[in-house]
């Protein structure tokens, strides 16, 4: 079936152009359950037996959450105990726009066989599909779009089990979205009632991202810092040279100082420097910002004091005599620099930080606050009833909010990596603050792998010049295994000596573009620690079929 959307456009010079868009619309896109059978799916990836034990929902049941779920609690879709998810085509969609590190997480997920997680492609199901009516706004016809393929599942699943137990939850944190789904006899749940409802499992509760709402119910009245400029008033300041646009750089020795390193081509500014908390206004290492420069008789020079915001509570009590201890120091005309102040946040940069959980002095608490392995990164309030546990071990914590009330970030907590000095636990940290890529290669990437065992072929033979009779050696260090790169060298009939460099040819095993060839461009380079090595490619690979060892034939690549 074919639908197709006509309309017309105005061009740069002024002109009018008509734009056909076609829209194909199938009735072969399979639902992905097990318990149905007159969709022809060899590998059905959803369990007939879904079962996930819940106050709320006592049956076996798939879940469908929206695109705020997926964006907001990917730490929780990433549990595994979440399996049996149904990711529609319109969800991944809108995530890959707004926010592509969610959107890789979220696709690794569905690539692993053990969680179960299906992209159903509703956007391309004749059932399915909805067009957008007039006066909707995009985001509220995707919403729709999200109800009526959750419905469509539940009416599909309950004729091919004949009414029987198996249903489709849906995850909305959206009121509006949650109060339509129920108007359409749709089974659906907030994301905290129903991980609440999980039963023996409190410490998923941890891992909740906080709402906008709930991060103002635990901070303060008092307004700490000015309020973040909109967008628009953004990028028209930026336009008439009011603002400049930049990343914000915190100083790793002063956590009240920190500079905006322009971006823009032709600025006569660089760097702007940025001192006290409320001229930071809670930019957060590497995020792009505007800032405002003061005039010249208000530039500063950098501080030489070194300050550590190591205070045991989150009070800002004594914040006021430190800042103007800082404002205090004596400035040295000649190194004055521009200043200025943040007006507002273009893009947060945030990622999972590593480091430890400081216990709150109140025996009973919840709310701890937790100091990130990298001194940049100011101090995180999280929410957690295990904190008991939690002391001495390092932790992984996600940013979720950052209110103008209070004085540190909000977050939650992601996971325990172990005991803080143990050598494994520091590498890992070690890793994931450097953004190393060090997961184990998914199945889709082994699939690529050649079959052993695997000979050099009589066609391979045809097309590559012979070198075996050559000595040929390697300077890699004895007990290597990754030895990608030899040497030779002999004396030619004049009297002149051919030096020869052979590369193993790892273009023979890997196809451009496939999922092996991909996950190598992420991970760039085979990272090298203490008695541990991060392989850039399989170790299939990189310790056999790619290195080139002694007496064994082995494709390289001659120079």
């Amino acid at each position: 079936m074919l639908k197709s959307k006509t309309f017309v456009k105005k061009t740069r010079s002024g002109g009018v152009l008509k734009i056909v868009r076609e829209h194909y619309l199938r009735d072969d896109i399979w639902c992905g359950s097990e318990v149905c059978k007159e969709c022809k799916d060899e590998a059905p990836v959803l369990q007939e037996h879904a079962c996930i034990e819940s106050n709320l929902c006592s049956y076996p049941h798939y879940l469908i959450p929206d695109t705020n779920v997926v964006l907001h609690q990917i730490d929780i879709l990433e549990d595994p105990l979440i399996r049996n998810v149904i990711i529609l085509q319109i969800v991944l969609q809108e995530v890959r726009h707004r926010s592509a590190p969610v959107y890789k997480r979220i696709k690794d997920a569905i690539h692993e066989k053990e969680k179960h997680f299906y992209t159903f492609t509703n956007e391309h199901h004749r059932e399915t599909f909805i067009e957008r009516e007039q006066g909707e706004s995009a985001n509220d016809r995707n919403d729709r779009a999200i109800r009526v393929a959750a419905k469509w599942y539940t009416d599909h699943l309950a004729k091919k089990t004949n009414g029987g137990s198996l249903k489709v939850v849906l995850l909305t944190d959206d009121r509006s979205n949650k109060e339509k789904a129920e108007q359409y006899g749709l089974i659906v749940y907030r994301c905290e009632e129903y991980i609440k409802s999980l039963i023996g499992n409190p410490e998923l509760m941890d891992r909740l991202a906080l709402k906008p709402d709930d991060q103002n119910e635990i901070t303060g009245s008092k307004l700490l810092f000015p309020e973040h400029l909109p967008l628009s008033r953004i990028q028209s300041g930026i336009k008439n040279g009011m603002f400049l646009q930049g990343t914000f750089h915190a100083n790793r020795d002063n956590y009240l100082e920190g500079k905006v390193f322009i971006n823009r081509e032709g600025e006569e500014i660089n760097e702007v420097l940025l001192q006290g908390l409320q001229n930071l206004n809670r930019a957060v290492h590497q995020d792009v910002v505007a800032v405002e420069l003061f005039p010249k008789e208000h530039w500063v020079a950098p501080s030489s004091v070194v300050l550590q915001d190591d205070s045991p509570n989150d009070e800002d009590a004594e914040e006021d005599e430190t800042e103007n201890k800082l404002k205090g120091e004596p400035s040295d005309s000649s190194v004055l620099q521009p200043t200025g102040r943040v007006v507002g946040i273009i893009k947060r940069n945030w990622r999972p930080f590593c480091g430890m959980l400081s216990q709150s002095m109140i025996k009973e608490a919840t709310r701890h606050l937790f100091t990130p392995a990298d001194r940049r990164i100011p101090r995180i309030r999280i929410e957690t009833r295990q904190a008991a546990n939690l002391v001495g071990q390092r932790i992984m914590v996600a940013i979720d909010g950052w209110p103008k009330n209070s004085r540190y970030p909000n977050g939650h907590f992601v996971k325990n990596l172990g005991s803080a000095g143990d050598k494994e636990t520091e590498t890992e940290v070690l890793l994931l603050e450097h953004d190393v890529p060090h997961q184990p290669f998914s199945q889709a990437v082994l699939s690529f792998l050649p079959k052993m065992p695997w000979s050099i072929t009589e066609e391979d033979l045809k097309v590559r010049a012979d070198l075996r009779h050559l000595c040929v050696c390697s300077v890699d260090p004895p007990g290597c295994t990754d030895i990608d790169d030899t040497l030779h060298c002999r004396e030619l009939e004049n009297g002149n000596l051919e030096v020869g460099v052979h590369i193993a040819d790892v273009s023979h095993f890997i196809r451009p573009g496939n999922a092996l060839d991909q996950e190598a461009a992420s991970r760039g380079t085979t990272v090298y620690l203490c008695g541990k090595r991060i392989d850039m490619v399989p170790e299939l690979l990189s310790s056999n079929l790619c290195s080139l060892r002694s007496n064994v034939e082995r494709s390289a690549q001659h120079r």
